[in-house]
């Protein structure tokens, strides 16, 4: 297994218990982040999504970060 699948499988475990530098990690993979405004964005191929740098990251943000990945 590659280090982006065993992330991904880690995260997919447990969404409640992300850290933030294993979230941040996983869009980059995918996309990037952008650091303008108040929140950070995550992009992801025509996806857009704020979310609040945090430890540990709620998991609202990772499930959504979890769909637009299965979208793909």
């Amino acid at each position: 297994m590659t280090k982006k699948s065993k992330l991904l499988d880690r995260i997919r475990r447990s969404p409640r218990n992300v850290s933030l530098d294993d979230f941040e990690a996983l869009i980059n993979h995918y996309g990037y982040i952008e650091l303008k405004g108040k929140h950070p964005k995550a992009i992801i191929s025509e996806y857009t999504m704020p979310y609040k740098r945090e430890n540990p990251v709620k998991s609202c943000y990772v499930k959504e970060l979890l769909d637009i990945i299965d979208s793909l």
